[in-house]
């Protein structure tokens, strides 16, 4: 049976500001630079989601891309979505959001519930040259 992975694409936006508490202003400013701008700033954010698995013999699909929108949509799109990572995303509560912060946590709520297939990568573009790709732990 062929083993085949699929990837959809969904874009976003989303504001954060990179802020570390336990370091003090001028180490954060240091470190983070304008990413630690105290109001925040934003990113048109696209997040890229790979699940492999065999072809269903019936179907033809891995997943039904259809099917892995919704679910992607639902579980971390409506929680993002013109929103700000530091405030008002309920899975990032307490972690300093980098994107590569962001991309581990997204897989968190994400790998479990991703079916048929098995997730295993996502990519989270944050500018058109920068992107962060995680494949688990």
């Amino acid at each position: 049976m062929a083993i085949v992975t699929v990837t959809r694409r969904m874009r976003f936006n989303a504001a954060h500001r990179v802020h570390n508490p336990a370091l003090s202003d001028e180490e954060n400013v240091r470190i983070f630079g304008k990413c630690n701008n105290p109001n925040g700033h934003g990113h048109n954010y696209a997040l890229e989601v790979a699940v492999r698995g065999p072809v269903d013999e019936r179907t033809g699909y891995v997943i039904d891309l259809g099917l892995l929108r919704d679910v992607v949509e639902r579980e971390v799109i409506e929680k993002t979505d013109h929103r700000n990572f530091n405030i008002d995303v309920d899975y990032m509560r307490g972690i300093n959001p980098t994107t590569e912060n962001i991309v581990v946590e997204m897989w968190r709520v994400l790998a479990p519930v991703v079916q048929p297939g098995q997730l295993i990568r996502l990519r989270l573009w944050e500018t058109e040259n920068n992107y962060v790709e995680y494949e688990g732990e």
